[in-house]
């Protein structure tokens, strides 16, 4: 059966701010969700399907349908975060130096790359169709996950994560898009999207016990990869089989391929000269260069989508709206912090108090369940407490968090302080992610919400990866001038809780849900519509 997307029909008049306590958790969780599925399906809600055909098919087909892709975007945050506990082993066994500085690749590639498509992909999904792109995603991620179990190198290890981190960052957004196109608005799309909002911390703590498990000295690591990519295969070829057909929401729509080219590669390169910076010396020229290229492509991306875009994949009108910029700085500078508190808690943990893989990866279980339950809670204060308030609760716990972490001895008991900072770290990143995405939606025009929400969810996974190059940076060099193990740790911890500070005191100042959310205009300027959907 054909799948007829209506995106020029789309009653644009709802925004985020119009969210009611009576909708409950689960209804606002479906608009939170909704706004990083891609630019041209941004304002889909239950009005809006007044104007828009679904997918008819028999509530097991869809319920199949919905369970393959929650699955496939569970397996991709599986095998991000099983080289986020597990790197540092994988780096010894690579043959390269196991310290969080010089290793630093193994918790910042795939995020990395993810990040970057993370922002693009949607618009490529609502041009070539959404059901395509998704299983292109789990494609390169089958491929590249087969091939990474059989590297014997630490290059050519990280170059498989960050290929593989390709897919992920193809599949997600395009994942939401595909799973609210197929279901229609009330009580199933809302639990639909709840348990896809669940799906990366579950996931992810289940990467780092698999970790544990294929990191132990009488298993192979290889084996992990193989069974990564043999699961995805068959998501893939199941959803190649059950999906229906489509047709795309934009397929007429062009793509801003200098846009893509520019923006995308300065993200890449700069986080790419300050990861690889602590690993090699800042001595080293070709950290320099790329460094250099990365502002010049970052430059060229400022012009060509200000001056000469015809259909801009980021129209850097969007950073004139109200507190839109203040919020972006916040975001990043709290997922950058996030990054560091896990990775260097790896560290410690495994370094300093000799914890096993498989010791950390129990140990940050409190994590995947707090994280789970945060989203949910989040959803639920959202009515009852202003969103900046919210942003500001997740800062905060990101800082209690390091300064838990910062002021542990080396040896002590897992529940005096790590515990603690686990579980209150836990509520961190969805708090400032549903936060972020309401007060983004209500600060930029409607043609614009989803532009915001990709850049939101771009922030997330970037913000990780960035993070490790500036703590990796310190680390390093304070490690060169003592003879202390644990110094330059604490030297990285107290610069993530330093950013949660700084972010905490721009959302204070700066951040607000704006009065005036623009429901009546279609974009910040001119009532402009550069997203093609007039």
């Amino acid at each position: 059966m054909e799948l007829e997307s209506n995106p020029r029909g789309i009653d644009k008049s709802t925004k985020m701010s119009n969210i009611l306590p009576d909708q409950g958790p689960f209804g606002i969780l479906e608009r939170v969700t909704s706004v990083i599925a891609d630019e041209n399906l941004q304002s889909i809600s239950n009005a809006d399907y007044r104007n828009e055909k679904t997918i008819e098919i028999g509530s097991k087909k869809q319920i199949t349908i919905n369970g393959l892709i929650i699955l496939s975007n569970f397996l991709q945050f599986t095998s991000m975060f099983s080289t986020l506990a597990g790197g540092l082993e994988f780096s010894r066994r690579l043959g390269w130096e196991a310290t969080p500085g010089k290793a630093n690749w193994m918790g910042a590639g795939f995020s990395l790359t993810q990040s970057a498509m993370v922002l693009v992909s949607g618009r490529l999904g609502a041009i070539y169709g959404h059901n395509r792109a998704l299983m292109a995603g789990g494609t390169i991620i089958v491929i590249f996950s087969l091939a990474n179990a059989f590297t014997s190198t630490y290059h050519s290890f990280i170059a498989m994560r960050a290929l593989t981190g390709v897919g992920g960052g193809i599949l997600m957004p395009n994942a939401v898009a595909s799973l609210m196109i197929a279901t229609p608005p009330g009580p199933a799309r809302n639990a639909t999207l709840a348990v896809f909002a669940a799906s990366p911390p579950i996931g992810a703590l289940l990467g780092a016990l698999l970790a544990g498990v294929f990191l132990q000295e009488t298993a192979e690591w290889k084996w992990l990869f193989i069974i990564i990519a043999s699961l995805e295969l068959i998501v893939v070829i199941l959803l190649f089989v059950i999906l229906p057909s489509e047709e795309p929401v934009d397929k007429d729509g062009k793509i801003d391929f200098i846009g893509i080219l520019s923006g995308v590669s300065g993200l890449v390169l700069f986080s790419f000269a300050w990861i690889q910076g602590p690993a090699v010396g800042w001595n080293t020229p070709y950290v320099i260069v790329v460094l250099v290229l990365s502002g010049i492509s970052l430059a060229v991306f400022v012009v060509w989508e200000s001056k000469y875009a015809p259909e801009p994949i980021m129209p850097l009108r969007i950073f004139a709206a109200p507190t839109f910029t203040a919020l972006i700085i916040v975001v990043l500078l709290t997922y950058m912090s996030v990054g560091i508190a896990l990775w260097y808690m790896v560290a410690w943990q495994q370094l300093i108090r000799d914890w096993s893989v498989l010791n950390i990866a129990i140990g940050w279980i409190p994590y995947g369940i707090g994280a789970s339950f945060a989203v949910t809670l989040a959803a639920w204060l959202i009515p009852r407490l202003a969103a900046q308030y919210l942003l500001a609760i997740g800062i905060v716990s990101s800082m209690i968090s390091l300064l838990l972490l910062v002021t542990m001895p080396e040896q002590q008991t897992y529940w005096a302080q790590t515990f603690p900072g686990i579980l209150i770290g836990s509520i961190c990143a969805d708090f400032v992610y549903v936060a972020a995405q309401i007060i983004a939606s209500n600060s930029v025009g409607v043609t614009e919400q989803g532009i915001a929400g990709s850049l939101i969810g771009t922030l997330n996974l970037y913000g990780n990866s960035l993070g490790l190059g500036f703590a990796g940076t310190i680390e390093t060099q304070v490690a060169m001038h003592t003879e202390s193990v644990s110094l330059p740790y604490r030297a990285a911890f107290s610069f993530g809780a330093g950013l949660t500070l700084v972010a905490l005191v721009l959302n204070v100042a700066f951040v607000r849900v704006p009065r005036d959310s623009g429901c009546q205009r279609e974009s910040i300027v001119g009532g402009q519509d550069n997203l093609g959907l007039s």
